[in-house]
C-alpha cells in the first residue's frame, strides 16, 4: 500500500539556501567595533631621560598605527613604585606593563637573570656576541611565563663607586654597600665576595649616601649620573662587575582581544624603540664616564693580581647561583660555552644543583 505525503507542500530547505540566508543577514548587520585597549605602563626611568623620549615617540606611533585602538599611558620616575611594586600591580591588573630590570623576574622566570652573573662579561664585544645567541631564547622563555616582551635594553656595565677607595675584595668587605631591595641574585653575589649588603629601594639610595647609611654602590655610570648618586661619591673602580639591563614587558593577558594587525604594529614599533634605547645607552657610556671625571671622581685601576682575586670570587658566586637554582643549569652552560668560544678557552659544566 502506498502512503501519500499528508503535507505535499512542505519541503526541507537545502543547506545552501540556509547558508545563503545567514550570509545575507550577516552582511546587513552592523560591523563589530574593534576592541580598544589602554595599556598603563610604569618605569623608574625619569621623565625627560633619553629612554623616556624614545618611549614617548613610540607611544604616539602606536596610537597612530592602530588608529587609537591601542593607547599607552606611561608613568615615569617611579611614580607607581619600584620594579617589584610595578610587577605586583601588573599581576593584579592595576598596570599592564613596565620597563623592568631582569632581577625582578627572579621568581617568575629565573633564567632571564643570566646576564647578571657577576663579572660574566669582560667587554661590550662579548656582551653583543652572547646576546645575539641568547636573547631570542630568553624572550621566548619570558613569553611562556605570560609576558609579551619587546626586547632587552642595555643599561650598562656596573662598576663599584664609593666614598672611600676600593681596590681589593677586602676593601669591599669594610664598605657599606647598597643592593636593590628584593634582588636575591645580587645579595648572593655579594655574599660570595664576603660583603654584607644593605638592601634599599632605588628611591632611597641618594638619601642613604647623603646620610652615611651607604658609602658604596655598584651601578652603571649611565644610571648613576641621572640619579645624581655620583654627586655623593669620590671613586670608581675600573672593573666591570655586572651587566645591567632592562626589559619592556606587557602582560599577555592585557593583549587579549587585540587584532593580529594591531598586535603586529605594537611589536614592530615598540621593538624598534627598545633597540634604539639599547643603542643610546651604549653610546652614552663614554659621556657618563666624562661626567664622572668632571665631578672629580677618581678612577682606581686594580692590579692584575687584584683583578684575578675579584674574578675568583665572581666564579664562586656564579657557581652558587646555579647550585641554589637562582638560574638554570642549561642557560648557564649556554652562556659559559659561548664565552669560552669567544675567548678560545675550554668549558666546564655547571655545578650540580643541590
Amino acid at each position: 500500500m502506498t502512503i501519500s505525503n499528508p503535507h505535499p507542500m512542505r519541503r526541507t530547505r537545502p543547506g545552501w539556501l540556509l547558508a545563503a540566508l545567514l550570509s545575507f543577514a550577516t552582511a546587513l548587520a552592523p560591523p563589530i567595533a574593534a576592541e580598544k585597549k589602554t595599556l598603563k605602563v610604569a618605569t623608574v626611568s625619569p621623565a625627560g631621560s633619553a629612554w623616556m623620549k624614545v618611549l614617548d615617540e613610540a607611544v604616539k606611533e602606536v596610537t597612530a598605527a592602530t588608529e587609537g585602538r591601542i593607547a599607552i599611558k606611561v608613568y615615569p620616575g617611579g611614580s607607581m613604585g619600584d620594579d617589584a611594586t610595578v610587577l605586583r600591580r601588573m599581576r593584579h591588573g592595576q598596570l599592564q606593563g613596565g620597563l623592568l630590570t631582569a632581577a625582578v623576574f627572579n621568581t617568575i622566570y629565573k633564567d632571564i637573570q643570566v646576564y647578571n652573573l657577576p663579572m660574566a662579561f669582560r667587554s661590550f664585544a662579548e656582551v653583543d656576541a652572547v646576546r645575539e645567541t641568547l636573547d631570542p631564547l630568553l624572550l621566548a622563555g619570558l613569553k611562556e611565563a605570560g609576558f609579551e616582551s619587546f626586547g632587552i635594553a642595555e643599561v650598562g656595565m656596573a662598576y663599584a663607586m664609593s666614598k672611600l677607595p676600593v681596590r681589593q675584595v677586602a676593601d669591599g668587605r669594610r664598605a657599606k654597600v647598597w643592593t636593590p631591595q628584593g634582588d636575591v641574585a645580587a645579595a648572593r653575589a655579594l655574599d660570595a665576595f664576603g660583603i654584607k649588603p644593605i638592601p634599599q629601594p632605588v628611591a632611597d639610595v641618594l638619601t642613604g649616601l647623603q646620610t652615611g647609611l651607604l658609602d658604596t654602590v655598584t651601578v652603571p655610570p649611565v644610571a648613576a649620573v641621572p640619579l645624581l648618586w655620583h654627586t655623593q661619591l669620590k671613586y670608581i673602580v675600573d672593573l666591570p662587575l655586572m651587566y645591567i639591563y632592562g626589559l619592556f614587558v606587557v602582560s599577555e593577558r592585557a593583549l587579549r582581544g587585540v587584532s593580529e594587525a594591531d598586535l603586529a604594529a605594537l611589536r614592530r614599533i615598540m621593538g624598534a624603540a627598545v633597540r634604539e634605547a639599547d643603542r643610546l645607552n651604549r653610546a652614552d657610556h663614554s659621556k657618563a664616564w666624562a661626567a664622572l671625571g668632571k665631578q672629580g671622581i677618581k678612577t682606581i685601576t686594580p692590579t692584575p693580581p687584584e683583578v684575578a682575586d675579584w674574578r675568583r670570587h665572581a666564579a664562586a658566586a656564579s657557581a652558587s647561583w646555579v647550585a641554589e637554582d637562582i638560574i638554570g643549569t642549561d642557560i648557564y652552560n649556554a652562556l659559559t660555552a659561548r664565552l669560552a668560544e669567544l675567548r678560545g678557552e675550554g668549558t666546564s659544566p655547571a655545578p650540580a644543583a643541590g
